[in-house]
């Protein structure tokens, strides 16, 4: 019995500190790069924004976090004239722990210059 006890205690620390993921995410193109009148100019400039819930209650919704990853890519690699975003993506990783959930959005794109 004694034993029972020690192996469901120790199952039940596992349960309670181990998390599982999830990831996802999209790609939009952003610039029209159908003629040959572009160069790039930095590949895979990326931005992060993360928030944590507790009881699903606390941090930011989806549409914020990707603002602030966003707004942190370009505070990093600030477009200069004739610079636009293309290739943009943005990837989710939802962490689940027991109580707490945690979100991470990443926003990556590539800067190209029109000649």
């Amino acid at each position: 019995m004694r034993n029972l006890i020690r192996f469901l205690a120790i199952v039940l620390s596992i349960t309670l500190v181990s998390s599982c993921a999830i990831h996802n995410g999209f790609m939009k193109n952003s610039a029209s790069l159908s003629e040959a009148n572009f160069s790039y100019v930095n590949q895979s400039i990326s931005g992060m924004s993360s928030a944590k819930y507790v009881f699903a209650i606390g941090g930011l919704d989806r549409q914020a976090l990707v603002e602030e990853a966003k707004k942190e890519m370009l505070k990093n690699n600030p477009l200069q004239a004739n610079q636009v975003l293309a290739n943009v993506t943005v990837n989710w990783k939802h962490s689940f722990y027991v109580i707490v959930f945690r979100t991470e959005c990443t926003v990556t794109a590539d800067v190209v210059e029109f000649n």
